[in-house]
């Protein structure tokens, strides 16, 4: 089972407001196009519409039951009436679509209802793409589409034009939080996986990542060595900082993971604890919030962004992180 419509409205409340309001009222859409980043919930709130499309015993008139036929089978990915399509290989081909139209030219085997998902919409060849038009252009009655893309700008505008569009938003960190600790990570680690990225599946893949496990001790033992002789730093820096993050984007995420350290240290110092990322650290991180000023720490972020900037205009990487820990070191006033 896919998580329930309670489970689902914490992470879009604004979709799923939408999609309950249509039901409600009978004006469900015969297309809809889901577009938000990767881990918004929009595969899972596809699958919850549809259930509640063909569900036998909806529950306040728009929430699926779960437990009838058409919900497990739903579930299960088995239902005559419901048909997914996603990219074969790199593109969904045009025979793909072809063969969902000729599916959906026979009548529907168990109900007066058909429903097609397609993933990756953005994906689609022209071919599929105009074969698409067409379907659209002429919806079958009872027929209803789900097009969930990451990029709708790559989806023609004839396309989108006959679909009401539902835009996912990121996930808040609270949220994030939340969805983390259901897939059982640790607190501690959750913090950090919510500041690092919008995206659940990219923070699930963090957790098991063992170079992000190894680069949050490597971004703390440089700010440990910050403080003390400038050269410490340095060798902590080629000796450690320059062997793990070897390129661009290892890089950014390491300046990402030293800035979180910064802002966790300014939310001691403004006694809002509850939301620092390494909760793990907290108490070195109070005594640490006490040596030093907010006006050094804001100096100091904004050196960290404006190293992420020069990152992006492709400054070596190696001269730019230098330059960095002796700025940060200058403004230190660490007792």
């Amino acid at each position: 089972m896919g998580k329930t419509w309670d489970q689902l409205e914490e992470l879009q409340p604004t979709v799923l407001k939408m999609l309950k309001n249509s039901i409600l009222k009978d004006r469900v859409a015969h297309a809809y196009l889901l577009e938000g980043i990767r881990g918004t919930g929009k595969r899972e709130i596809s699958l919850l519409m549809t259930k509640a499309l063909f569900c036998d015993s909806l529950i306040e008139g728009y929430i699926p039951c779960e437990s009838c036929t058409n919900c497990r089978r739903i579930n299960n990915g088995n239902h005559p009436d419901v048909h997914m399509v996603e990219p074969d290989g790199l593109s969904i081909k045009k025979q793909q679509i072809q063969e969902l139209q000729a599916e959906f030219s026979k009548k529907a085997v168990e109900s007066s209802k058909k429903v097609y998902i397609i993933f990756h919409a953005d994906k689609m060849s022209t071919g599929a793409s105009n074969s698409l038009l067409k379907f659209l252009e002429e919806p079958n009655a009872g027929t209803v589409a789900f097009l969930l893309t990451e990029q709708p700008q790559q989806i023609l505008a004839t396309i989108l034009s006959r679909c009401q569009i539902l835009t996912f938003k990121q996930l808040s960190p609270k949220a994030m939080i939340n969805q983390l600790r259901e897939n059982g990570i640790e607190p501690a680690q959750a913090s950090i996986l919510a500041q690092m990225t919008n995206s659940l599946d990219e923070a699930l893949e963090l957790n098991v990542d063992v170079w992000f496990a190894q680069a949050q001790k490597i971004v703390l033992k440089l700010y440990e060595v910050l403080k003390k002789h400038p050269l410490e730093a340095m060798v902590t820096l080629q000796g450690e900082w320059f062997l793990h993050f070897k390129d661009k984007e290892q890089v950014n995420r390491g300046l990402d993971l030293l800035l979180l350290i910064f802002k966790d240290l300014l939310y001691i110092q403004l006694d809002k604890q509850e939301q620092i990322a390494f909760m793990g650290e907290s108490e070195r991180l109070k005594q640490l919030a006490l040596q030093v000023s907010g006006r050094c720490l804001s100096d100091q972020m904004s050196a960290i962004l404006e190293a992420k900037r020069k990152l992006q205009a492709n400054m070596n990487p190696q001269l730019m992180m230098e330059q960095l820990v002796l700025k940060l070191q200058e403004g230190s006033s660490f007792v």
